[in-house]
């Protein structure tokens, strides 16, 4: 049997059932996870907090007479797309924060939290925004978020002292281009652009679980899971619709797939900053070839989860165990077979 994976990106279209795979694992008895699975229980860490973070800063600012910062409007895309560098960025440091068992204290958890989407920001060629808006506002808008961002902190904070021995991380992220578009996509839209922008650290140790749907089948299920109170929850958010056509029209993870020099993974290409022996600091090209496994939903395995875990049906479980198991068994064996 394949050793347990160490890090797994878990990349999909919207509402494809991510969030549902990962509720699943997390129901898991360790003994289950590495025997059907591949996995150690799970540590997971998901960039979409942030985006409705993101929403949430904007809408405060508008409430208070001053331009938005994110988006184009509060149903519409990103003001500048090169914002899905920003996400990665965030995950990055939530990643070495987990790795390193860091914990996060603040006298605010929301000024801390502008501090941290700034300097994202400037890492990507943006400008550092929320330094920009006037003190008092900045002050209040942190106020009005403070219990929100508080309670994502502690939750990161809680995951980042688990131990971390014979454990799997799992980084959730969603990614696409146009409606139609042709590929390769344009950066910074789709996985080659934002697979790119994950860390040495993280790209050293990761592997992709796809979960496949089309997009006609992710509009509809983004449609179905949404409800109006349920942005903040990873389960019941909706994308609008205008995001889903231009963000999620298409996706690039099986165009990339067939452009790859080994077959069964993505090529992904990096500048990384390295100290020679004169103990000077050189860029290199780094090449990383990431092992994928489609998990095939197309069928709609995953849904059922959402509602609560007693009212999970035997055959549903049975199905979705025998697809995700097929699936990670597969991506642990290509694990194995390049050491």
């Amino acid at each position: 049997m394949p050793e347990i994976l160490d890090t797994v990106l878990l990349l999909a279209l919207p509402a494809s059932g991510k969030s549902e795979v990962r509720r699943f694992l997390a129901s898991l008895a360790p003994d289950e996870c590495r025997r059907d699975m591949c996995l150690g229980p799970t540590l997971q860490l998901d960039d979409y907090p942030y985006v409705h973070f993101m929403h949430r800063i904007d809408d405060e600012l508008v409430a208070r007479h001053q331009p938005a910062i994110f988006y184009k409007g509060p149903e519409r895309p990103f003001q500048d797309n090169f914002t899905w560098g920003v996400l990665i960025e965030l995950l990055n440091e939530d990643f070495d924060d987990l790795v390193a068992g860091r914990v996060i204290d603040a006298p605010s958890f929301a000024q801390h939290l502008f501090d941290r989407l700034d300097a994202a920001r400037a890492k990507c060629g943006q400008s550092r925004a929320l330094e920009l808006v006037p003190y008092g506002v900045r002050r209040d808008v942190a106020a009005a978020l403070e219990a929100e961002v508080a309670e994502f902190v502690h939750a990161k904070n809680a995951t980042a002292r688990e131990d971390k021995r014979g454990r799997t991380i799992v980084i959730e992220a969603a990614r696409g281009g146009p409606n139609g578009a042709a590929f390769p996509l344009t950066p910074p839209q789709g996985y080659q652009y934002s697979l790119g922008r994950f860390s040495d650290a993280v790209l050293r140790r990761a592997s992709i679980l796809y979960v496949w749907v089309t997009p006609e089948q992710s509009r509809q299920k983004n449609w179905e899971r949404a409800r109006p109170d349920g942005q903040s929850s990873i389960l019941h958010h909706g994308v609008p619709l205008e995001v889903m056509l231009a963000e999620y029209g298409c996706d690039d993870m099986d165009w990339l797939l067939r452009q790859s020099d080994e077959p069964g993974t993505v090529r992904v290409e990096k500048v990384v900053e390295r100290t020679d022996a004169q103990g000077k600091r050189v860029w290199d090209l780094a090449t990383y070839h990431l092992p994928v496994a489609r998990f095939d939903n197309r069928e709609d395995l995953t849904t059922f989860v959402r509602k609560e875990a007693r009212e999970w049906g035997k055959d549903e479980v049975a199905k979705l165990r025998a697809g995700l198991g097929g699936a990670l068994r597969d991506l642990g064996e290509q694990c194995a077979r390049r050491g």
